[in-house]
């Protein structure tokens, strides 16, 4: 008789990384997710010169639940948000983890406040999982080196894409995303009903300082 899979849903504690100081005076919020294999501690510092400049700005980065060595047993650890291991599972967590989080730092913050969201690399798919089963619409979503999941239900795809900004971010020399991929993740977000703006750098998998101080730009 072979076995029987069973789930039983836990409370389990989460972390996350702050920028900047949520006031009365926030204008805007980002919320970044990191990509495979990062700590959200080292993430959150590619945008201290963001909040360094501009005070009404508070970023918060999210770290996934899944921690593991990067290589062998010890030494470097990394988190990743999701694996084909019961994945459907571990979004249904990720999501209402992001869910409780941006409720918790939107009710600190007045309520026109700005809300950014940015996914790196496999942070991109998660936000896009995430957004879709959220009760609020971000003003601005950044799909940086990484692709809207092709899987997602067309019709909750359509609803999320209707009438929000959406940039494409990814460097000339990334060693993930060729440029026949961010071509063809345009074309299907214009399918399902948005008209993504594509930005280009000079640069590998990785975040870039002159873009981010552009996209925070757009937020003024």
């Amino acid at each position: 008789m072979p076995a029987q899979e069973h789930h039983l849903p836990v409370t389990r504690t989460a972390r996350y990384f702050q920028l900047g100081t949520l006031s009365a005076h926030t204008t805007q919020v980002w919320i970044v997710c990191h990509g495979y294999g990062q700590l959200a501690a080292y993430f959150i510092r590619h945008f201290a010169h963001l909040t360094d400049a501009d005070p009404t700005l508070v970023v918060i980065a999210p770290e996934g639940l899944s921690r593991f060595y990067l290589q062998g047993t010890n030494g470097r650890i990394g988190a990743t948000w999701m694996t084909r291991e019961d994945r459907l599972a571990e979004i249904e967590d990720y999501v209402a983890y992001l869910n409780q989080l941006a409720e918790s730092i939107l009710a600190h913050v007045p309520s026109d406040v700005r809300l950014t969201v940015l996914g790196f690399s496999q942070g991109a798919a998660t936000v896009s999982r995430w957004l879709a089963h959220s009760p609020f619409r971000p003003a601005h979503l950044i799909l940086w080196a990484g692709v809207f999941p092709p899987d997602m239900d067309l019709t909750v795809a359509n609803n999320l894409l209707q009438h929000l900004p959406i940039t494409l971010v990814c460097g000339d020399e990334d060693e993930f995303i060729k440029p026949t991929d961010l071509a063809y993740q345009r074309t299907l977000l214009q399918q399902m009903g948005a008209e993504p703006e594509v930005i280009s750098f000079a640069g590998k998998h990785s975040l870039n300082a002159a873009v981010l101080r552009q996209l925070h730009g757009l937020g003024h």
